[in-house]
């Protein structure tokens, strides 16, 4: 019957609706998905049952091929790095504790002492580290990622959360901690990064407590701990996600981002060798655009994309141009807190006029609002005088004199409507996602 099939229709034909059949099945493609429809209507009823069997051998060839949890193809190979015996070092999903919905920052926690215990399990045997510098390990990772409200950390779940749903998939246990996994990701990488932040920029505390290079067992070292919690993402990263197809995307975007951080805090870093008329409103934005929204922001909600399968470039320029308005205006909202809020409120002392930073504040103060004689006032005093001390109480009275709170508000409103003209633009990522970030930030006073 086959044979007669096969002499009756065109190959091309048979061929055309076998890929067709082949590539729905592997990438799930909406439009190779309508080809085989309209393929299939034209064909005999002898040929549909040979292509039908045809179909059934090469599922069961494919259903054979090694698989990720994800459903495709596993692709890691580390030959060079699979040293010693043992690693690479994987957990197996079902050992993932229970993430319960209804306590999402205990769950979320939870995922985070796993994180932890896993590093210091495999230091030992993997890396021939002693007991006393695991304990260090430890301590230290406990010191600097807990503490923290944990915000980009879960939005990565509530995002991946929603993503799922758009798609009508299910979330399950494996799904949530995975998400949570890469949630604790954004968290450890924030954590080094502010680790050589405060040594930088000399802070005091941090999370409420002395920053970790000014602990007495510390100091210099923290700069180590931080490099040590940068290597330490990639390491989770690997564990978790290895045998994913989609790793590869996950490590480019981690490290991309981190460049762009870095980036970021290289033109922050240098305004300490720049004069006070180069602190413009527009270098401003661009530090803050690298330093901190496509890390807090744009990482989270790429994440949840990845993993939820979404390929379409244009879907992440889309959002991308929305969350990086919300990160922008996030780090406005930042710079006005460091100056206004109370340590109770942020967690930290604030330190930006000490530390000479291009600000949100200073910026509009100085080339829009300052008379002469106030510039020449913020050019004796900003960056040269302590926390804490009337100088740098008599700043934050000239930013309110020059009614900067006042235009704080209306920039903090014109960046809203700015971001909802843009609802709609995203087709595949749900604007519930973006409607969380916008929640969490809107008019935020800690």
């Amino acid at each position: 019957g086959c044979a007669n099939a096969m002499s009756n229709t065109p190959s091309s034909l048979i061929l055309g609706a076998s890929a067709a059949v082949l590539a729905g099945m592997v990438a799930q493609d909406a439009a190779a998905m309508s080809l085989i429809s309209a393929t299939l209507t034209k064909l005999s009823p002898a040929t549909f049952y040979c292509l039908c069997g045809f179909v059934g051998v090469a599922a069961l060839f494919l259903l054979s091929l090694p698989r990720s949890s994800g459903g495709e193809a596993s692709l890691l190979k580390c030959p060079a790095t699979e040293w010693p015996a043992g690693k690479p070092a994987r957990t197996d999903p079902h050992n993932y504790p229970i993430y319960d919905q209804n306590d999402p920052k205990g769950s979320f926690l939870k995922v985070n002492t796993m994180l932890i215990n896993e590093v210091c399990s495999e230091l030992p045997w993997g890396y021939e580290l002693p007991p006393n510098e695991v304990e260090w390990v430890r301590n230290m990772l406990e010191y600097n990622v807990c503490g923290g409200k944990m915000n980009r950390g879960l939005m990565v779940v509530e995002c991946g959360r929603e993503v799922l749903k758009a798609q009508g998939k299910p979330l399950t246990n494996e799904a949530l901690v995975k998400f949570a996994v890469l949630g604790w990701c954004v968290e450890w990488l924030q954590a080094w990064l502010l680790m050589a932040d405060d040594f930088m920029d000399d802070s005091q505390t941090r999370r409420g407590q002395k920053c970790w290079y000014l602990q007495p067992h510390v100091k210099k070292i923290a700069l180590n701990d931080a490099f040590t919690v940068e290597q330490l993402v990639f390491k989770i990263m690997k564990r978790h996600f290895g045998d994913e197809v989609y790793y590869p995307q996950l490590v480019d975007l981690m490290l991309e981002t981190t460049f762009q951080t870095e980036v970021g805090q290289l033109l922050d870093t240098l305004c300490m060798n720049l004069d006070l008329p180069d602190f413009t409103a527009q270098r401003w934005e661009l530090i803050v655009k690298y330093k901190t929204a496509f890390y807090s922001f744009y990482l989270p909600v790429a994440m949840s994309m990845i993993v939820g399968g979404i390929k379409d470039k244009s879907e992440y320029d889309k959002a991308r141009d929305i969350l990086l308005i919300m990160g922008v205006y996030f780090q406005a909202q930042d710079d006005y807190l460091d100056c206004f809020g109370t340590p109770e409120q942020i967690g930290k002392i604030g330190t930006d006029i000490q530390d000479k930073k291009c600000g949100w504040l200073f910026a509009h103060a100085y080339h829009e609002l300052a008379s002469p004689e106030q510039k020449a006032f913020l050019e004796r005093t900003y960056g040269k005088c302590k926390v804490q001390t009337p100088e740098e109480q008599a700043v934050k009275d000239l930013y309110k004199k020059l009614k900067l709170p006042e235009l704080y508000e209306k920039y903090e409103k014109e960046s809203y409507d700015k971001i909802m003209r843009l609802k709609g633009s995203t087709k595949q990522v749900p604007w519930t996602v973006f409607d969380i970030f916008l929640k969490k930030i809107y008019k935020r006073t800690k």
